[in-house]
């Protein structure tokens, strides 16, 4: 058959990025709909699961492992491969969500996103809400696998992005590189957890802890996130997240999107890559504060940067 795509049911319309456990329990179990659970450390491979829901394993084969840095992308044929085993098809709607809340759904979204394929929407809450509304649970016990999707990745350049783009983004007035480690990694008064690793934070990067675009384990609304990117981003709409191994940094790509926000772009080394000893530059301290506004420039809604304004202000916080 090679990559011939299979007629299949298309799955339900999704209302954005995000979708409720409401959502989600109207529609459990119809046609086109997979649910994929991209838990990662002490929450994956849990004891109890949405129903039918298959494991997107971030931790294990949706990471390439060829080299040192944890989580980082798989190749378009390793990503296709996994999502075809998954029985995932380019028709379908996807639904993610992890056991942590919004936590590692958000990087399965934003990796499918980055493949090419936008039927994606994040659980807001993950298992905990869809737990806590009484919502019915299965043993994750062992099944057969699915019958083989059709999928097939088609990477779009510049969702995620490596050192080099990050230090020119630093560099650029009209871009603001946010970290979403907390601000004790980040200012470097505690240790990083993992071995090797300098601590403190690239010079003129902005601290946004990811946990500060939640409350309840569920995503803000939308008004307070655009508040809480425009006070850190000024009139720059140019993002570029990075955060420790590119995980947390898809909270804020996601963050931003629900922002209005578009073209941002994941660090996906993040700081298991730039905390690594080299000529990287690394400082420490609580600098990092928002970058001072463009001269000449007015507020305005973000948008996707290609219809940006320049800013020709050298100021970059």
């Amino acid at each position: 058959m090679g990559d011939e795509a299979t007629e299949h049911p298309s799955g339900p319309e999704l209302p954005g990025p995000l979708v409720g456990v409401d959502w989600l329990a109207r529609r459990l179990g119809g046609p086109g709909l997979v649910v994929l659970d991209a838990s990662v450390g002490a929450h994956r491979g849990g004891e109890r699961r949405i129903p039918g829901a298959r494991a997107f394993d971030i931790d294990g084969a949706l990471s390439d492992h060829s080299g040192p840095l944890p989580h980082t992308m798989p190749d378009a044929a390793r990503f296709t491969e996994e999502l075809r085993a998954l029985g995932v098809n380019g028709s379908d709607t996807v639904v993610v969500l992890d056991g942590a809340g919004v936590y590692s759904s958000a990087r399965a979204w934003w990796m499918l996103r980055a493949m090419g394929f936008d039927r994606v929407a994040v659980l807001d809450g993950g298992l905990p809400a869809w737990a806590d509304a009484g919502l019915p649970l299965e043993s994750a016990r062992p099944e057969p696998a699915p019958v083989s999707g059709d999928f097939t990745a088609r990477p779009r350049p510049g969702m995620f992005v490596g050192a080099d783009e990050v230090a020119a983004a630093l560099a650029d007035p009209a871009a603001v590189v946010l970290d979403a480690r907390t601000r004790e990694r980040f200012t470097g008064t505690v240790a990083e957890p993992r071995p090797g690793l300098r601590a403190g934070h690239m010079p003129g990067a902005v601290n946004l802890p990811f946990g500060e675009l939640r409350s309840d384990g569920r995503m803000r609304p939308a008004d307070e996130l655009r508040a809480v990117f425009a006070a850190l981003a000024g009139e720059r709409e140019r993002l570029v997240l990075s955060c420790g191994s590119g995980v947390t940094a898809c909270v804020l790509a996601l963050g931003a999107e629900l922002a209005g926000y578009r073209g941002q772009a994941v660090y996906d080394g993040s700081w298991s890559e730039w905390g690594l000893p080299s000529r990287r530059p690394v400082v420490t301290g609580a600098d990092g504060a928002p970058p001072a506004p463009c001269p000449g420039l007015s507020r305005r809604t973000p948008r996707s940067p290609s219809g940006a304004e320049p800013c020709r202000s050298a100021a970059h916080g």
